[in-house]
């Protein structure tokens, strides 16, 4: 028994002096028209860079509106052979339930508009007046397209364009998490083109990881942060119409890059900004462009409908100067 106990202790010390602690990687790169940096603590080797430009490429080939050969590419140009993938039809179901809660305001359908307006990847419409407006809008309705059971796509009219990029990029984020979750990560933030995913804690500080809210005045180069909060096991995406928007070169007429499905306009709500943190990254980058396109009284209603979801908005009152609202469950995250 003396000599089992001795040996039981000696495997011990061994096991213990080659345990490695976990270390703090950083992969950075391009990706859906943007930059990414991942940060996660691991005691294992495993071929991380292999697995994220897997992980990109799939999401890619299936949704991607700017690669010719995506699946989605290939149904907007009205082929009905393709069988999408089980990433589109989550997307399409993530798709579904926030168009519901919304009252139609996120709609992946809006595509034909945005192209048209010149924040899509064709040639913007010359001049949108009235005719060309009332045209447009007969293909925007999320039920203007469905998935099969054999997986194809049927769309009432064959010039319906489907576009998920308000929700496609959450979505690679939380497969990115799904990717590092797989191979035993615990601990990591993912941050791609402003949006985040964080799970576990900051193993180096021993600490949440912290987010924040950029600043209305920050510019490309000086940005700063005018809240900031603890982000756990959560998503977090942004919209705001602040920086994003084009000038007509023969009109001079601006025009926001949120969309309104109802109206058919790309016009400015009185809601400037949306933070979302919401169970998943794709959810929270749905119900993002959901509360730019609502305006804030319809986004503050759905928001307090919504379980697991919390909001910073910033929106202009009626006398047009700048006010805040947080729902309870962010003041509570908020660091003082």
């Amino acid at each position: 028994m003396k000599n089992i106990f001795a040996l039981l202790m000696v495997l011990s010390i061994c096991s213990c002096a080659t345990e490695k602690s976990p270390e703090l990687k950083v992969l950075q790169g391009d990706a859906f028209g943007t930059t990414y940096t991942i940060q996660y603590f691991t005691a294992t080797e495993f071929k991380a860079e292999k697995g994220i430009d897997s992980v990109l490429y799939a999401v890619n080939k299936s949704m991607s509106t700017y690669l010719p050969q995506s699946d989605i590419s290939k149904i907007n140009r009205g082929d009905t052979t393709v069988v999408v993938d089980d990433m589109f039809k989550e997307v399409w179901r993530i798709s579904e339930t926030v168009h519901t809660n919304s009252k139609g305001y996120f709609d992946p359908t809006v595509g034909t508009l945005r192209n048209a307006y010149g924040f899509g990847d064709t040639k913007p419409v010359a001049e949108i007046d009235i005719a060309t407006l009332d045209s447009l809008r007969e293909l925007v309705g999320f039920r203007k397209f469905q998935i099969n059971e054999n997986g194809t796509i049927t769309k009432s009219n064959p010039n319906v364009y489907i576009d998920f990029n308000a929700v496609a990029k959450g979505y690679g984020i939380d497969q990115l998490g799904n990717f590092l979750e797989s191979n035993n990560i615990t601990d990591y933030i993912i941050e791609l083109g402003g949006e985040i995913l964080a799970k576990g804690r900051n193993v180096k500080k021993d600490s949440f990881w912290i987010s924040g809210v950029e600043a209305l005045d920050s510019d490309v180069d000086n940005r700063k942060a005018t809240v900031l909060f603890k982000l756990e096991n959560r998503g977090l995406a942004g919209s705001g119409n602040y920086r994003k928007y084009r000038i007509d070169d023969i009109t001079g007429k601006k025009y926001v890059h949120t969309i309104n499905p109802l109206t058919g306009l790309a016009e400015q709500s009185d809601v400037t900004s949306a933070t979302i943190i919401a169970p998943s990254c794709a959810l929270a980058d749905a119900y993002a462009t959901a509360c730019m396109a609502m305006g804030f009284e319809r986004a503050k209603k759905m928001l307090s409908g919504l379980d697991g979801v919390e909001a910073y908005l910033t929106y202009t009152d009626t006398e047009n100067a700048t006010q805040v609202y947080s729902t309870e469950g962010f003041k509570k995250l908020v660091l003082n």
